[in-house]
């Protein structure tokens, strides 16, 4: 009895014990106001916060103002020389306001072209970031030299006919030769950069060039822009051509690698747009002139401008009688924005409806050069078409768009940019 006295004795002190060692610990109080308050005040804290805020509301009031004072861009003199025919080609600053918050990544495919490098500055201008592709077959570094310096633009040397990874929201897809000297001169390299081989249910067909790019629109879901031609009408039995006319096309003449490469590159679009859903626009250009084209293209506005400023004969193929329609490209580039902006697939036919014939353009370029100059009249060239005017109703009606600039307003622009670049090119003759 004694014994288990003693044991009942040792379990409640080993009880005490226990209870004792593995008492909970006691809440801590939270920290009391003043006692933030206190924090606050130790070491001049709240001073360096104070002096944070003031400094943080000065950097944002003065920097507007910066910017305000800060030098205009230097633009190329043919761009500024008239308010409806050019368009700024900004370069680094502040977003237009106009544009919106959110700045778009565009990449231009053919960028260093004609079109392509005004395009570009009027992209850029608009406070987009610009991605131009091109090989460099007939574009010129030179037509975007001036953008070298700009945050906002990057130029990668790429064959079109390779596909390529990018993250943008919109795709103009200009690349592709579009004068009959390069096309003629290369008519596989025409035909590659849009054709491909591309198995189907239906059918095996299609435009390589254009399969990248549309496959590219595809997985990141961009908007894609065809730049199209006015030459898949061929030579045209309605006059003047609306968008709905199939066109009167020689499939295997010397034109066709152009003609029929971009017929098939618009059947591949619709294709993209119907199968896949891309988001896709379709232009048909037409004839368009102005600085930056190629001298020696074979384009009958460069052709001409360049025989008469060198005081050769102005060369005329056939009788002359041949209609076409001329439009600046500062207007081309316009319509292309408002396409791509708005919210119609197309075709749209974006041209000047003013109609010339071949002597007609000669005689203005005589005015507006050299009157002396003489023409030369030479065997017309195959399948050139008799006829070429566009009814641009419906761009009229669903872009709002119609062109501006008449031929006597705009060939003068491009006569300057001709004048100086034939001059640097003698003198480089003459030093070699």
């Amino acid at each position: 009895m004694k014994q288990l006295h003693k044991q009942t004795n040792k379990d409640e002190e080993m009880q005490s014990s226990a209870s004792a060692q593995y008492s909970p610990k006691s809440q801590k109080h939270h920290r009391s106001l003043p006692r933030s308050i206190n924090y606050l005040l130790r070491e001049q804290r709240l001073l360096f916060i104070l002096i944070g805020i003031f400094i943080g509301s000065i950097f944002f009031i003065i920097q507007p103002t910066l910017s305000h004072l800060s030098p205009p861009d230097s633009h190329p003199a043919y761009l500024s020389t008239h308010r409806d025919v050019s368009y700024s080609a900004a370069a680094v600053g502040r977003v237009p306001v106009a544009i919106g918050s959110r700045r778009l990544r565009i990449v231009v495919t053919g960028g260093a072209g004609f079109v392509g490098s005004h395009l570009v500055d009027k992209l850029i201008g608009r406070g987009n970031e610009v991605i131009v592709i091109d090989n460099f077959f007939t574009g010129r570094k030179e037509n975007l030299v001036h953008l070298f310096g700009n945050p906002r633009f990057e130029l990668i040397r790429h064959d079109v006919v390779e596909p390529i990874l990018l993250e943008v929201d919109q795709i103009y897809h200009l690349a592709c030769p579009a004068s009959p000297v390069h096309y003629k001169y290369n008519p596989v390299k025409t035909i590659i950069s849009f054709f491909f081989s591309f198995i189907c249910m239906i059918y095996k067909t299609n435009v390589m060039g254009t399969l990248n790019m549309l496959g590219l629109a595809k997985r990141i879901g961009a908007r894609f822009l065809l730049t199209s031609t006015s030459e898949v009408y061929g030579d045209p039995l309605e006059h003047p051509q609306k968008e709905t006319y199939w066109g009167n096309v020689n499939p295997i003449g010397e034109r066709s690698c152009y003609d029929e490469g971009k017929r098939t590159a618009e059947t591949l679009t619709m294709d993209y747009h119907r199968g896949a859903g891309v988001e896709v626009r379709i232009a048909r250009i037409f004839n368009t002139y102005g600085p930056r084209m190629c001298l020696d293209d074979g384009r009958v506005v460069s052709n001409f401008v360049a025989q008469a400023i060198r005081k050769q004969p102005l060369t005329v193929y056939g009788d002359g009688k041949q209609t076409r329609s001329f439009q600046y490209v500062s207007d081309l580039v316009h319509g292309l924005v408002a396409l791509m902006d708005g919210e119609h697939v197309g075709p749209f036919n974006l041209g000047n409806p003013g109609e010339f014939t071949m002597l007609e353009l000669a005689q203005v370029v005589k005015e507006t050069i050299d009157s002396s100059a003489t023409i030369e009249y030479k065997p017309n060239t195959a399948d050139d078409p008799h006829m070429r005017k566009p009814d641009i109703s419906k761009a009229k009606e669903l872009l709002n768009w119609e062109p501006k600039v008449p031929l006597r307003e705009g060939l003068p622009l491009m006569v300057n940019d001709f004048r100086n670049r034939i001059l640097n090119e003698d003198e480089g003759k003459g030093m070699k």
